[in-house]
């Protein structure tokens, strides 16, 4: 199949500036609502990601994610929310982005151009065989990440895609691609819309799947979470009443205190 660019495609609508705020916010939300049908489309690769994140990962490997732009920000957004949300260390699941630190908040030009950059970028890290890396890119066209995936296949690590063109170069260059085509833009070509929302509901079901296969999760529950404020603290203490139905709300938020740990708050009020 001939290679499409499906995110540039014409916007199914016209003369946005003459459309009332009511109309505009209606029909942006129409268009979201496709993006679940899509990646339901996309479920089987989806899960064979997963499938080979987890395995790399119980083997004590790491999970990178690569990308440019928006593509780039989500990834170190998914990132940086797994120790916290999970209590896994800071280092596991990595985010890395074109044109560095800076590109977070502002653009860099012409970062995602360099072919070369993203596995200089992964090489200080110490990518390895053990990991696996997964290029960010809704176009599919990104040097920055087709060519450190390719580079990474090269040196035997693991690849895998995120992208929202069927058929595209970066999902060439992995070996677990996901294509999530969701279709033309509302305001055509900006890919931080649908094909954003897309791309961080897979890296939602990445994530959170890799983590309740290696554990992180009891239940429903995020018993290895960081109690990092007031209100993961007050979260934590309602987990453990849940499991001591004696104790009030002081002694269950002692006891998490004590432990620093809803798991092993929890196994000690098991033992009361």
């Amino acid at each position: 199949m001939d290679f499409v660019k499906v995110t540039e495609q014409e916007s199914h609508y016209r003369h946005l500036e003459q459309m009332s705020i009511g109309e505009l916010l209606v029909n942006m939300n129409r268009e979201d609502k496709t993006v679940p049908a899509a990646i339901a489309g996309a479920m089987p690769q989806i899960e064979a990601l997963v499938h080979a994140v987890t395995d790399k990962m119980l083997m004590g490997g790491r999970l990178f994610y690569l990308g440019a732009g928006t593509s780039g920000r989500l990834g170190i957004l998914d990132a940086s929310e797994c120790p916290p949300t999970y209590g896994v260390p800071y280092g596991l699941v990595i985010g890395i982005i074109a044109g560095g630190h800076k590109a977070i908040t502002e653009a860099v030009e012409f970062a995602e151009d360099d072919a070369e950059q993203g596995w200089l970028d992964l090489s200080a890290y110490a990518v390895s065989e053990k990991d696996v890396v997964v290029g960010i890119a809704a176009s599919g066209t990104t040097p920055y990440v087709i060519g450190a995936l390719n580079r990474c296949r090269a040196a035997g690590i693991v690849t895998g895609s995120i992208s929202c063109n069927p058929g595209s170069p970066v999902s060439k260059a992995a070996d677990f691609p996901v294509e999530v085509v969701v279709g033309p833009e509302f305001v055509t070509g900006s890919t931080r819309m649908k094909s954003g929302t897309a791309q961080k509901l897979v890296l939602n079901m990445l994530s959170t799947g890799v983590m309740i296969q290696l554990g992180r999760v009891e239940d429903n529950r995020m018993v290895n979470m960081q109690l990092s404020n007031d209100k993961l603290v007050d979260r934590g203490v309602k987990m453990v009443m849940q499991q001591w139905p004696t104790a009030d709300y002081g002694a269950a938020k002692a006891l998490l205190l004590q432990y620093g740990s809803v798991k092993k708050a929890i196994e000690a009020a098991h033992k009361k």
